[in-house]
């Protein structure tokens, strides 16, 4: 995968293709601005190098107004145009040769810096790649790089704690950590499905107690937290209980904060529920990487194809 470093810059227009869709709360103020500063290196980068750059995001949000401003207050507005809301045009999801056209016609260079959006066949992601010469950025490169050393190349004990809600959206993830690591908790509702017990492997570690059902109990809390104090690779991907309200938040603070206590061990982070806790938590420190993604990290983890990645080859 070519990044942005191995291409001259110098007075061209650089399409970046970003992943801005950040929350925002009920007064329409950006609750959390991770995924931008993530973002900022390679603008910097392209800036200082001489390009001006053309930036796109999706957000689901509306209008980008809010997101455009955050990034000027952060870098400036001088030598960068700023595109509309991606997902306005119908041509975007449906991965439209005419859109892609349209979008390659305002730069000389294509770079993308959306791991989040890496799992999605649109027009800003794959088909334009066909028409500008294309390019990973910083945050990309970097992304890639965390993910395929945790998978390939772990140092071990490897301990993978999974949440959420739904058994299906990770059961692929569950069944490739289970190849890989050498612990797999499941807390969150996935925790207490039937699905999950169906699996048979020593290596999954499932809840003993809970609290009405919306978190994981005391006892299972010791029981992860003894064994992630032995780790030295965590990858952590969904809340282990309903964090957003308490008292169910006790179980994903309490893990979180016994996983960045562990000095000696390399730790991710992945998902928007997963990050929204972290920050919540203010654990964000303690990790060595906090992935942009949620779905592209969970199909990437599952070793599923990314279209994004695959344009970019």
């Amino acid at each position: 995968m070519k990044t942005i470093r191995d291409v001259d810059i110098k007075n061209k227009r650089v399409f970046v293709r970003c992943d801005f869709n950040v929350p925002v709360d009920k007064k329409g103020n950006i609750e959390n601005d991770f995924r931008i500063r993530q973002t900022l290196p390679t603008l910097e980068y392209i800036l200082k190098k001489g390009g001006s750059i053309v930036l796109a995001s999706h957000f689901s949000g509306g209008e980008l107004d809010l997101v455009w401003e955050r990034v000027k207050h952060s870098i400036g507005e001088n030598n960068i145009s700023f595109l509309e809301n991606l997902r306005l045009n119908k041509g975007e999801e449906e991965n439209s040769d005419e859109f892609a056209k349209e979008l390659a016609a305002l730069a000389d260079i294509y770079v993308n810096d959306a791991f989040g959006v890496c799992h999605r066949n649109h027009a800003s992601v794959v088909k334009i790649t066909e028409y500008l010469p294309s390019f990973a950025g910083f945050l990309l490169e970097k992304e890639v790089e965390v993910l395929n050393k945790v998978m390939e190349n772990p140092e071990t004990p490897f301990v993978a704690v999974i949440g959420g809600v739904k058994f299906e959206s990770k059961s692929k993830v569950i069944e490739r950590f289970l190849e890989k690591a050498d612990y797999v908790l499941v807390g969150g509702k996935i925790g207490l499905s039937d699905e999950v017990r169906m699996l048979s492997s020593e290596k999954l570690i499932l809840p003993t107690d809970n609290v009405d059902g919306f978190d994981i109990g005391p006892r299972s809390i010791k029981d992860f937290c003894n064994i992630i104090k032995k780790a030295k690779t965590i990858v952590w991907a969904g809340p282990v209980g309903y964090f957003e309200k308490h008292p169910y938040d006790k179980g994903t603070e309490e893990i979180g904060k016994e996983i960045i206590k562990n000095k000696q061990c390399f730790k991710v982070a992945g998902g928007g529920d997963t990050i929204n806790a972290v920050f919540k938590f203010k654990l964000e420190d303690g990790f060595d990487h906090l992935s942009t993604g949620g779905g592209a990290m969970l199909d990437f983890i599952a070793e599923k194809e990314l279209p994004g990645i695959k344009a970019l080859k």
